[in-house]
């Protein structure tokens, strides 16, 4: 069940940073930073961090170079601890 959430989070994750990413290309309305903080947090940061270095897109934010990864960090520590 876990894993079956976290492959749901992480997939919405990549969309919204590709969609972001696109939106910024042409100049439309974004996606909050805080939604896209939101979802890598709750579950999706393998998702965010796989958009973020595909794309190219957020790299060069500090508050993405240092809670995309940490997130990342966290949840698979939580992941090896629950499974």
């Amino acid at each position: 069940m876990l894993i079956s959430i976290l492959t749901i989070m992480n997939v919405i994750t990549f969309v919204l940073y590709r969609h972001d990413k696109q939106c910024a290309l042409k100049g439309n309305w974004r996606v909050a930073e805080i939604t896209l903080l939101s979802f890598s947090f709750f579950g999706g940061a393998l998702g965010a961090y796989i958009a973020m270095h595909g794309f190219r897109h957020k790299t060069q934010h500090k508050k993405f170079q240092i809670c995309v990864p940490l997130f990342l960090t966290i949840q698979i520590i939580l992941l090896i601890i629950n499974l």
